[in-house]
């Protein structure tokens, strides 16, 4: 239904007369026929491995069962990628997201762990086929990372990745503890949806300060001599946004007003829906009791979301991004609810 209304405003004539709207609505018309192309061609592939196997049982030729049972298992896998395509209706689920992440309690090791997710995200990005941007990246005192900016570019990046905005504990070993201790370690994560550049975000000159710096990095040829990084405080609502992955001052700052203006976008769809409070308290606490999911490597090994009770016992495949099953449960959790 909604694709009809979708072919019949485009019929319209004077359906070009808001070319902002008009764009929009190509763009969700193509989204979703996209998903409908995508729905036949399943169903076709289905049909013939049916009629294949119709021929495979009546010769009993086992090979061919075989190879029957394979596509069946990739099939299942596909559909269920389309069906969490069907759960992202969200206003800006189609968007590109920008994610950040920050180093919680723990020192070191809390740095470690915050290097060893974004590698999660970048891998479940690779996997999902999106485009990554780094935006920054801020290493660690002794190892690991303290923050990290990029965007992942594709179709529904955001409708995927919204569903980690939180805090992150890992339970383990410690590798930088002589003693072999157990240590507890927190990240957050921070999932904006890029914001359109047709929306208006009101940045006026008096609201922000900006500073420019050297970019720290590893040592050496790394190092950047001049004062590349920016730093944009948006004075009004405290928001602060570095940038100094670039060696040019003029792209870090382009990235700074790009995820400011996201971060400034996502916080106002929060006031307007009556959660911006919400938002800040998530901000407030990056340690114990506030978490939304669980990783544990000892005694026991397990990755458990506290706010579905989704748990996988294969911690490897999850942290090397691996994450399809939290999102379902989360997804089908927020339309349920």
């Amino acid at each position: 239904m909604r694709l009809v209304e979708l072919e019949l405003l485009t019929a319209k004539p004077d359906f070009w007369e808001d070319s902002a709207q008009a764009a929009t609505i190509l763009k969700d018309r193509g989204a979703l026929n996209n998903i409908l192309e995508t729905w036949r061609e399943r169903e076709k592939q289905l049909e013939d491995l049916e009629v294949l196997l119709e021929l495979a049982q009546e010769e009993a030729d086992e090979p061919a069962l075989a190879e029957v049972a394979a596509e069946l298992k990739v099939q299942e896998k596909a559909l269920r990628h389309l069906e969490l395509e069907m759960l992202l209706g969200g206003e800006d689920d189609n968007k590109n997201a920008i994610v950040t992440i920050h180093a919680g309690a723990g020192g070191t090791e809390a740095q470690d762990w915050t290097e060893m997710l974004l590698r999660m995200y970048l891998r479940f990005a690779e996997r999902r086929g999106f485009k990554t941007e780094m935006y920054d990246l801020l290493p660690g005192d002794e190892a690991g990372v303290k923050s990290a900016t990029f965007a992942a570019n594709g179709p529904h990046a955001y409708g995927y990745l919204k569903s980690e905005s939180g805090i992150h504990r890992l339970v383990r070993i410690s590798p930088f503890d002589a003693s072999g201790r157990r240590h507890t370690s927190f990240a957050a994560i921070f999932v904006y949806p890029e914001a359109d550049d047709d929306i208006q975000i009101d940045l006026q000159e008096k609201d922000l300060r900006i500073d420019t710096f050297r970019a720290s990095g590893a040592g050496g040829q790394h190092v950047n001599k001049t004062s590349s990084a920016v730093r944009l405080t948006h004075i009004p609502t405290g928001i602060v946004v570095s940038m100094q992955n670039e060696r040019s001052q003029h792209r870090n700052r382009e990235l700074a007003f790009k995820v400011l203006k996201a971060r400034l976008y996502e916080l106002e769809k929060h006031k307007r829906q009556e959660k911006a409070q919400e938002v800040l308290d998530a901000q407030k606490d990056i340690a114990w009791g506030s978490q939304i999911r669980s990783y544990v490597l000892q005694p026991y090994r397990m990755v458990k979301d506290h706010r579905t009770k989704h748990e996988e016992g294969n911690v490897e495949a999850v942290l090397d991004g691996d994450l399809d099953a939290f999102i379902e449960a989360y997804l089908l959790g927020t339309v349920e609810a």
